[in-house]
């Protein structure tokens, strides 16, 4: 297998990407736009229901629990049908979930109400929770088909170049733009923040649509049943050490950083008193750091090394954490955002390049899903032990102690992992990956 610093012989770095990587990136742009958009939209309409902390993260928990319970199956889906049509049929799916959603939304304006603590008896709250668990369904599919699709439309000498393009021109979208976009939306109408969104994946299908040929692995010499395809690409990344240290790494990492975004809801209003349009704002710092960290990953890799690279990707998350906690000013926060993200882009770079060079086709998308498995399944946990952990510090502390509490127990979990993968990520291992 070839390093991901390594060229197949005569092949050459400045290998065009091609039309059908421009029609892939501009639909990840946009379909991530509406995402943005949606990180402040869903959370946002919770709270306008409840101060609950518990309610308001049971929505990203419908949102991101796709991703633990559906990722392993979507594998096997996607290694047997055509990629491409599939990545085509989730973004329409999701058109039609969240311009459903932002109607009702609109119906059910004049009756929101803020019920305070507990779950909200209103049927839009139900409905919120209904929809957003439909669409992380989709989700997984879509975008585990998307990245699957990637080492098939893209020379291979290219994608670390590809890889980082696509991670940075998503967080333009959901970070730099749709969170403060979102902002001025809510303060226009609420109910167009879902419907803009849905129909950013209708222009992302079209960009799909373009893409012609046939995305389909090659089919298996027998047909065998999904579970016993499930394990065949769980074996495999379990086999292989290290794509199995970064898969528990980034969940790791994944978990805390939205136990951290569904605590930032609450905390940014109650604490740093900010509105919905200062909110996004804050969280423009994400793709501040992650565009940065797109163009710098590949000299900073060279310079550093891939495993120091990890390490310090680590150290970021950690100190990212501890700042917040100690934060009443928003400054800090989106300085600490800033640097976590950046090196947070340096992952992806790394990780992605390094397992789409390392697995074989046929079997990408099911070593994928399990990847996914890791890194979003942790998700839903994050963001419920979120809730619960204010719930439980707020009985014996003040209210703004206990916001702040999900940040210290974050970082104190990054602080414990780092410990645990820093000699797990030695530059030698990383440079070695190629004989496993």
């Amino acid at each position: 297998m070839l390093r991901m610093t390594e060229l197949p012989a005569g092949s050459s770095p400045k290998e065009p990407l091609g039309r059908k990587y421009a029609a892939l990136i501009t639909a990840s742009g946009i379909s991530n736009l509406g995402d943005g958009i949606g990180t402040v939209a869903w959370p946002w309409v919770a709270s306008l229901l409840t101060r609950d902390p518990i309610a308001i993260a049971l929505v990203g928990v419908s949102l991101r629990l796709p991703w633990l319970v559906f990722s392993l199956p979507a594998g096997v889906i996607i290694d047997r049908v055509d990629r491409r049509r599939l990545v085509l049929a989730m973004d329409l799916l999701r058109f039609l979930l969240l311009t459903g959603l932002g109607l009702a939304v609109w119906a059910s304006q004049p009756l929101i109400l803020n019920e305070g603590n507990g779950l909200p008896s209103q049927p839009i709250y139900w409905l919120l929770l209904a929809t957003a668990l439909v669409y992380g369904c989709a989700e997984v599919l879509r975008d585990n088909s998307a990245q699957t699709l990637m080492p098939a439309i893209v020379p291979a000498s290219r994608l670390a170049a590809a890889n980082g393009r696509m991670w940075s021109v998503e967080l333009v979208g959901n970070s730099l733009l749709g969170p403060p976009l979102a902002g001025l939306i809510i303060a226009v109408a609420l109910p167009l923040a879902f419907v803009a969104n849905g129909f950013g994946f209708v222009f992302a299908a079209l960009c799909i649509y373009s893409i012609k040929g046939v995305f389909r692995a090659k089919p298996a010499a027998e047909k065998r049943h999904w579970l016993a395809e499930i394990r065949d690409g769980a074996a495999f990344l379990w086999r292989n050490t290290l794509l199995r240290d970064m898969a528990l790494g980034v969940a790791v990492m994944n978990g805390m950083g939205h136990l951290m975004l569904v605590a930032l809801v609450l905390y940014t209003q109650e604490v740093l008193q900010m509105s919905a349009m200062q909110y996004g704002l804050l969280l423009t710092a994400a793709a501040a750091g992650g565009i940065i960290g797109g163009f710098c990953a590949a000299p900073l890799v060279k310079w550093l090394g891939p495993g120091n690279a990890l390490r310090l990707t680590l150290i970021a998350s950690t100190v990212q954490f501890a700042v917040i906690a100690l934060s009443t000013h928003a400054a800090p926060v989106w300085c600490a955002l800033v640097l976590a993200e950046f090196f947070g882009m340096v992952w992806n770079t790394i990780t992605v390049t390094m397992r789409q060079s390392l697995v074989p086709q046929h079997i990408l998308g099911r070593v994928n899903s399990v990847n996914r498995f890791f890194g979003w399944g942790s998700i839903p946990i994050g963001l419920l032990l979120s809730g619960i952990i204010v719930r439980v510090t707020e009985s014996v502390t003040s209210r703004e102690l206990a916001l702040a509490a999900p940040f210290a127990f974050a970082a104190l979990v990054m602080a414990i992992t780092c410990i645990c993968m820093w000699k797990r990520f030695a530059n030698a291992r990383l440079l070695s990956a190629r004989f496993q």
